[in-house]
């Protein structure tokens, strides 16, 4: 069984991607398209998922807009998050099959491809029992948030590879007062281009979901 991938390559503001995957996750539940997976970059946000509070806002709207930052609700699961160029976003509209359509499963799914991910680059990363995404010695590398509909999956995974971690200053990300980090204050000057990251995410994603991933070009939607 294979899947699209189609890799965005200007920052998308937050709003569009979500209005893109809405459209694709009712393609995709009616059968018009095969599973597709978005890489993607976005323009700066603070999204708010399922459980976030504004507690674990560190600004007022306002004084984020005053920043260049957005803050948008998000219809995934998971509490508080910052997006912003130099972060690769991973999407997934995938129609689980029945032994795959199990929450805990998926997300161990995603786990695995950000650690086969960071493990290219030489960045030795884990779970951590009770918190989902990925790891390090120096904190949290990536995040994941994702909303299963019809058995029809949306959201994702967002890696840090170098964006500007002051955008999480704003927030405790995901509800905690954990440091978080990215590819660049690991590794520095050898750092790779996003595009390096996103090429071997998507290796990884079609070997652990056993959906070899095709690029497409030009528009998602058929």
């Amino acid at each position: 069984m294979s899947a699209r991938a189609f890799f965005l390559e200007l920052p998308l503001p937050f709003s569009e991607g979500v209005e893109l995957q809405e459209r694709l996750v009712e393609a995709r539940a009616r059968g018009d398209i095969p599973d597709t997976v978005l890489f993607l970059e976005h323009a700066p946000v603070v999204t708010l998922g399922a459980r976030g509070r504004t507690e674990h806002l560190k600004l007022s709207r306002d004084e984020l807009a005053a920043r260049g930052i957005e803050l948008a609700p998000a219809s995934r699961g998971g509490d508080v998050t910052y997006h912003g160029p130099g972060q690769l976003v991973m999407y997934p509209i995938l129609k689980l099959g029945e032994r795959e359509a199990d929450a805990h499963g998926y997300l161990f799914n995603l786990e695995e491809v950000g650690l086969r991910t960071a493990a290219d680059f030489g960045v030795q990363a884990w779970r951590r029992p009770g918190l989902n995404g990925i790891w390090t010695e120096a904190g949290k590398l990536a995040a994941i948030g994702f909303r299963i509909r019809r058995w029809v999956t949306m959201h994702g995974m967002s890696f840090n590879v170098d964006p500007d971690l002051g955008g999480f200053q704003a927030i405790f990300p995901c509800g905690l007062r954990e440091p978080v980090t990215s590819l660049r204050a690991l590794l520095g000057g050898r750092c790779p281009a996003l595009s390096a990251v996103r090429d071997r995410m998507a290796v990884h994603f079609g070997a652990v979901f056993q959906r070899p991933l095709a690029v497409r070009g030009g528009n998602p939607m058929p």
